[in-house]
């Protein structure tokens, strides 16, 4: 990599655990002034001591609160002096089927997922603008594809990128780069912490971990993205051959969708 991120702003929500954690330290060797946030301070604090020489400043807070982050963004510009790069990295999977979850589960999901993205790019385009910066949506295949069990997880990525298409649009010409990025599965904490029915954390992947791209190699691929000024990135090929299958075979991308998740009638991944 080039030394583009060197003493560049950049915001990462979501910074202690998966993709969001590699990118934090991807960043740190890349010469960034950083600001995360998360909502564990104990894993805020071992990163910190991890890093002990890093421009990085970090922060409890919960992406589904207005106040947080308008917090995080306000106390970052008033560190650094600016902000260059905002990377909506924070999520939150679930996994029960809609006869069977709380509606509560949903509204949760897009909170963090959706809105949280919403809170923090409305309060950082100020900044952005004035650098003519990027912002950046990570994303997933259920951003295109809707995924059984994960029916609010696959909303809050559609809304995710339908709002980040439209405000690319209205970005055009203001020298802000707008995109999204979709991880294949990633070996990250996400379906450990996916939300069940009852809304609460699974606690097990019921994937194959050992068959998936590492969070270090999607963070450096998003990154290479960032500095390419992309629009979009599907990361995988069973990622993009499952868009195009959904665009130009949606009943055939049924069947194959479910065949995969579902065992017997039973959900199964």
């Amino acid at each position: 990599m080039s030394t583009y991120f060197k003493d560049k702003v950049v915001i990462v929500t979501g910074g202690t655990d998966g993709i969001g954690k590699a990118l934090v330290e991807e960043l740190i060797k890349e010469g960034a002034k950083i600001s995360t946030c998360g909502r564990n301070h104990d894993k805020l604090y071992q990163l910190q001591t991890e890093f002990p020489s890093a421009e990085l400043q970090t922060m409890v807070a919960d992406v589904s609160s207005e106040n947080d982050c308008r917090r995080l963004i306000e106390l970052t510009n008033k560190i650094y002096g600016g902000i260059d790069i905002l990377i909506n990295n924070a999520g939150i999977s679930m996994r029960a089927e809609l006869k069977d979850a709380s509606v509560d589960v949903i509204k949760k999901v897009m909170e963090i997922n959706f809105f949280g993205a919403v809170y923090c790019t409305k309060n950082a385009l100020p900044f952005l603008i004035d650098r003519k910066g990027t912002i950046v949506g990570v994303s997933s295949i259920a951003g295109y594809r809707g995924l059984p069990g994960r029916s609010g997880y696959s909303a809050s990525k559609h809304a995710l990128q339908g709002w980040m298409e439209a405000i690319r649009t209205e970005l055009l010409e203001s020298g802000v780069n707008v995109m999204w990025v979709c991880p294949g599965f990633t070996t990250s904490n996400i379906r450990n912490a996916a939300l069940n029915k009852e809304g609460e954390a699974q606690g097990e992947s019921p994937m194959d971990e050992g068959k998936m791209m590492t969070a270090e190699e999607c963070a450096r691929r998003i990154l290479i993205a960032i500095e390419k000024r992309k629009r979009t990135v599907v990361m995988t090929f069973q990622g993009k051959q499952t868009v195009f299958m959904n665009k130009f075979f949606p009943g055939f991308a049924d069947k194959m969708v479910r065949k995969f998740f579902y065992k017997e009638g039973k959900l199964e991944k």
